[in-house]
């Protein structure tokens, strides 16, 4: 059963079920919460304007039909990734009438406290729209895995609000500890710790000037003033300049980069009630793995883990995918070979043999293929990557060429590539065209394996969120690594459910294949421990 939503003000809202009129609800958690045991799928707008409300009121759902996230998949589908993809617009379009833009698009000015705030779609509308997105589903070349992709991204967006209700184990006496560690006190607003002000001190002292070392350009200038021009601020090209002030600069780049990323004031932002809460974007990136809007969850430095501590009594299972990305083309290909290797845990150990019983040369070859490496060994070890693995390589390559020559590719589940830009074409038909068109292969290179990727640890959350025994809680996810807190004596059983939800993905999207791929779930105190 399929349950259409529309929130309304004060925690009221309109339901209509399929084939019953619409009812106006004056509490729409409760109304949501009776309805859950018969585990309709709810249909509305956005998610994340719906079930923070609902998580709010202690009401946690089975599953969901985002609007917003499947009408961004069909558009890519058909070639419209620029278009508006609300549900307004979605229903703007149905009608040929004028289409809004976005709210949460960000070239779109945020209301004032003068302006009206846009009134919610009502519940014909959403089943109105919801019906036109599933004769588009039952359009698309392959439905079943479109439909899979479509139930995913929506989970998605369902575990995306419940981690940020239930938010990552966050102990701030640790990380200002840490912070105190490595910075100093914590400094007046707008000045620097003080072991940062002394490293710019440092800085100075070395090029005999006075310069601001958080300016890009005003490095650039004094590496050029000092007879050392760099190629950029990069940390690996200064590493490259025989300079005094290089060892300073460094040390300052990096620990600036943690006080201004997850620093106190991003602490007092982010870090409520002993939880980490970053807000996640589903489907942030064209490839569909996530981004974030604010905290910068996808980018913890491996420093600040120590702060990431369990509560009293109870764990962190931290768990990853081991070589994903080769282990989803070996599927996606169907290269026997390959796939015999993807049958083990460490994949490239298992290709070894092919390259001279070296690791690091499978890798490289791997690495290479899937992002279309040519420095260094990759071309000789490319060759026999051709030679050994031909239905692996010739999958990739035909991305590379589809990308080359202007055209789409897609993932597994039908993701699809943003199509070229006119300024592409542009460059393509003039003198640097070759390059341009090398760039756009690389790009749809690894577009099909990384997009893949990202649906199989999708479908594995998916899977996971339902495994999981009361009251453990996913409450971390990055590209291929999730964490669960749970009490202590639950460990075992969610690092089973964790092994399940692997096989579980595997299965769902690529059925009976010889490719394995394991998650590594440990059940630490820390998430230090976890590496």
């Amino acid at each position: 059963m399929n349950v259409a939503v529309a929130a309304g003000p004060g925690g009221g809202g309109v339901l209509q079920a399929d084939g019953e009129p619409a009812r106006a609800v004056a509490d729409l958690a409760a109304a949501v919460r009776t309805l859950e045991a018969a585990r309709p799928r709810w249909v509305w707008a956005d998610t994340r304007e719906v079930y923070p409300a609902l998580l709010g009121a202690g009401v946690r759902l089975g599953r969901c039909h985002d609007l917003a996230l499947t009408e961004a998949l069909l558009l890519g589908y058909e070639g419209r990734h620029d278009e508006p993809r609300s549900a307004q617009a979605a229903h703007a379009r149905l009608h040929g009438l004028p289409v809004p833009q976005d709210r949460h698009d960000p070239r779109v000015r945020q209301a004032t406290l003068f302006e009206e705030e846009p009134s919610p779609p009502d519940a014909g509308l959403v089943a109105e729209v919801h019906a036109d997105q599933l004769r588009r589903v039952e359009a698309t070349a392959d439905p079943r895995r479109f439909r899979l992709l479509v139930a995913a991204e929506s989970a998605g967006a369902l575990i995306a609000a419940e981690m940020a209700h239930e938010g990552m184990p966050w102990r701030e006496d640790v990380h200002d500890e840490l912070l105190t560690g490595l910075l100093g006190p914590r400094p007046v607003h707008g000045m620097r710790p003080a072991k940062l002000q002394a490293l710019a001190d440092q800085v100075c002292a070395a090029f005999g000037t006075t310069f601001n070392p958080d300016s890009p350009q005003q490095i650039t200038r004094v590496f050029r003033a000092a007879g050392v021009p760099v190629a950029s601020t990069r940390a690996h090209d200064i590493k490259r300049v025989d300079h005094p002030g290089v060892a300073p600069l460094l040390a300052y780049k990096e620990l600036a980069r943690i006080h201004s990323f997850h620093g106190w004031a991003w602490a007092d932002q982010w870090v409520r009630g002993h939880r980490f809460r970053p807000e996640y974007v589903v489907g942030g990136v064209v490839s569909g793995r996530w981004a974030t809007s604010g905290g910068g969850a996808l980018q913890i430095p491996k420093v600040m883990r120590r702060v990431v501590v369990a509560d009293e009594g109870w764990t962190l299972v931290v768990a990853d995918a081991a070589q994903l990305e080769p282990r989803v083309l070996a599927a996606m290909a169907q290269d026997v070979g390959l796939a015999r290797a993807a049958g083990e845990i460490d994949l490239y150990q298992a290709l070894a043999q092919a390259f001279g019983g070296e690791r690091d040369h499978a890798k490289i070859a791997m690495l290479s293929a899937m992002y279309g490496g040519t420095s260094g060994d990759a071309p000789k070890l490319l060759a026999v990557m051709r030679q050994r693995f031909p239905a692996a390589y010739q999958f990739v390559e035909d991305a590379a060429r589809a990308g080359e020559e202007g055209r789409v590719v897609r993932s597994w589940l039908g993701r699809t590539s943003p199509p070229p830009s006119a300024r592409w074409r542009e460059l393509v038909s003039g003198p640097d065209g070759s390059r341009a068109a090398r760039d756009r292969g690389r790009f749809t290179r690894n577009f099909v394996v990384q997009a893949t990727a990202a649906e199989w640890a999708l479908a594995l959350m998916a899977v996971l969120r339902g495994l999981l025994p009361d009251p453990a809680r996913l409450v971390f996810f990055q590209h291929d690594e999730v964490m669960v807190h749970c009490p202590a004596e639950l460990a075992g059983e969610v690092v089973a459910a964790v092994g399940e939800a692997a096989e579980e993905a595997t299965r769902l999207l690529f059925g009976q294949t010889r490719v394995r791929f394991p998650m590594q779930a440990v059940p630490v105190r820390c998430y230090a421990d976890a590496k």
